[in-house]
């Protein structure tokens, strides 16, 4: 990639972080792929030279361990994840401080406001000053790119990890990003010293005191940082804001004084001090927890924020300007629609793709009754009507371990069912079923086998021969796996076979001890289409029993103009013949169209 002289391109913020990451002189970069963050790894797959290290890690503490490993030898490593993928870090995450860091180390953390792909709403803010690192808030792209870069500087200068906090609107929007001239960082090497390094509780405690040393520096350093700028207006009303909201308040009230805070921990005391002496009212616009605001009144400083902004959900231009209307701040300006007057929209809720092979194991544990604990995937649909076939999802990986403690607890009404995806298997389902058999219990784990990280685009994992970059590498066999753990009952079957689907599915829920049963079928969002000759009804045979309905499938309707009764119909270009409605069908009036 040519880089010798300034640039100017329009990037995601996702794509901007990536870029900045490689001109700050990145050696290694990983984590694991999770709306908002994923792109970033995957644009920088794109335009890194192969002498970076750019690959998916099997889960956010693996891709943070390997970042600080990274780190310590002397490369300047990125590792991303979104908000909860930092859950599955905080051991290493709270550790890492005390470690220290030798190159650069950032962590990219993208939130998710309105959960938009994720189970729940949590600010990653808290967890950054919780392990009492530097935390970065770019509000657009070219802030991406340049505090990116200042953060792996930010991190050599303290000796410890960064949070780059990002939100969707920041990671997902596109602005313009001038680009400056890449970084040569000096190439750091390893120098042994188990005392900093081995965390034994004694070296912990010289470790902690180095932490408690460095943070009133840390704050200082934050006074006067020129990424907290104050933007003087009208001194009657000022806002501190920072990421997306900034750009809100921005768009909303252009003559109010700002303070834009770029670093959200440590936070500037004297300068939000002297700011809210210069203003006549102060407020805090800030998606999600009131971070910012209950730190400034704990200083003492008369300030109003969640009062008038939500807590929940994403804030936006027009949440902006009803909460400062509310405040007295702004008149309304009555352009604002009744709710009477909102145009009536047709509810569009999620559903399986048309096709889905984790349809038909999902109709047969209705059948069967089962209890059912699902997990993060997109197969997380099977809750949804028509199937109806999932009755809890707590969190990545967490399906085996609910099923053990149902096991546990004594259920014996009915079958116990863990359903799970393959990546999410691999992620951090395999613990819970080394327990499951450990304890010798009566669950059945259902690995929903489709080839690939679905939900967050199809990225690779250990299971489907390649990585981010390369192919033809071993393939990890996931049935073999489960063998090993001590799984003596494992099948395999397709998912599109709906007889042996259910046949397998009946005898693991029926046999004494651990199961595990693999439904094994590309996902047909993958790349290669597998798809087969399209599917039709026939007009006659069709009694109207709805039963193909109970599969939830987007090709699937009713056929409304049918002059004397309801027949079901299938949009020949969603279809991917799959065949399965025509095998469920009683009257078997399902048929495959004739031949292009």
């Amino acid at each position: 990639m040519a880089t010798a002289t300034k640039t100017r391109a329009l990037l995601l913020g996702n794509e901007a972080i990536a870029l900045g990451a490689l001109h700050a002189g990145i050696r290694v970069a990983t984590g694991y792929p999770g709306t908002p963050s994923t792109e970033t790894l995957e644009y920088l797959a794109k335009i890194a030279p192969p002498s970076v290290a750019v690959e998916w890690a099997i889960n956010e503490k693996v891709a943070l361990d390997e970042g600080v490993g990274a780190a310590l030898v002397g490369a300047r490593t990125l590792v991303t994840m979104k908000h909860v993928g930092l859950n599955v870090a905080m051991d290493a995450w709270m550790t890492s401080p005390l470690v220290g860091v030798n190159a650069g180390l950032v962590l990219l953390v993208a939130d998710d406001p309105g959960m938009h792909s994720s189970q729940n709403e949590q600010d990653s803010r808290y967890l950054g000053r919780f392990a009492g690192v530097p935390i970065f808030e770019p509000t657009d792209s070219q802030e991406c790119y340049s505090f990116v870069r200042a953060a792996f500087l930010a991190s050599e200068r303290w000796d410890s990890p960064v949070m780059v906090r990002t939100t969707t609107r920041i990671s997902h929007s596109r602005s313009p990003v001038h680009t400056e001239e890449p970084d040569a960082p000096e190439r750091r090497s390893f120098r042994r010293n188990p005392g900093k390094y081995v965390m034994l509780p004694a070296n912990a405690r010289s470790g902690r005191l180095r932490f408690l040393e460095r943070l009133p520096q840390m704050a200082e350093w934050a006074e006067n940082h020129p990424f907290n700028q104050e933007e003087l207006r009208s001194t009657a009303v000022g806002v501190i804001a920072g990421g997306a909201a900034y750009q809100y308040v921005r768009d909303v009230m252009p003559e109010a004084s700002v303070l834009k805070l770029g670093i959200a921990h440590p936070m500037p005391e004297a300068k939000i001090r002297a700011f809210a002496g210069k203003v006549d009212r102060l407020l805090v616009v800030e998606e999600s927890e009131p971070y910012l605001e209950d730190q400034i009144r704990n200083l003492g400083i008369p300030v109003q924020g969640k009062a008038w902004f939500p807590r929940a959900g994403e804030l936006s231009p027009q949440l902006v300007r009803q909460g400062l209307v509310r405040a007295g701040v702004l008149a309304p300006d009555g352009l604002e629609p009744s709710p009477e007057e909102w145009p009536e929209t047709v509810a569009r809720p999620p559903v399986l793709c048309a096709g889905c092979p984790h349809a038909t194991p999902f109709l047969v544990l209705r059948e069967i009754g089962a209890y059912v604990n699902g997990d993060i995937g997109c197969y997380t649909l099977g809750a949804a009507p028509p199937l109806l076939a999932m009755d809890t999802c707590l969190s990545m990986g967490s399906s085996v371990g609910l099923a053990v403690g149902m096991a546990k607890a004594g259920v014996r009404d009915q079958p116990i069912v863990a359903a799970i995806g393959d990546s999410t298997f691999l992620h951090g389902g395999i613990p819970g079923l080394i327990d499951a058999v450990w304890n010798d219990l009566d669950i059945t784990v259902l690995i929903l086998d489709n080839g690939t990280t679905a939900m967050t685009g199809g990225q690779p994992h250990p299971g489907t021969g390649h990585n981010l970059r390369a192919g033809d590498l071993p393939r990890l066999d996931i049935a073999q796996l489960c063998r090993t753990i001590g799984v003596r009952s494992v099948v395999v079957v397709d998912p599109y076979d709906v007889g042996a689907t259910h046949r397998a599915l009946l005898a693991a829920t029926r046999y004494r001890g651990v199961s595990v049963a693999i439904t094994n079928r590309p996902c047909v969002q993958a790349p290669v289409k597998l798809f087969g000759r399209s599917y039709a009804v026939n007009a006659e045979r069709c009694d109207g029993c709805q039963l193909c309905m109970n599969l939830g499938c987007p090709a699937l309707g009713w056929n409304l103009t049918h002059p004397d009764r309801r027949i079901a119909r299938i949009d020949r270009d969603q279809c991917t013949g799959c065949t399965v409605c025509a095998q469920i069908c009683p009257q078997s009036a399902i048929v495959p169209t004739a031949a292009d």
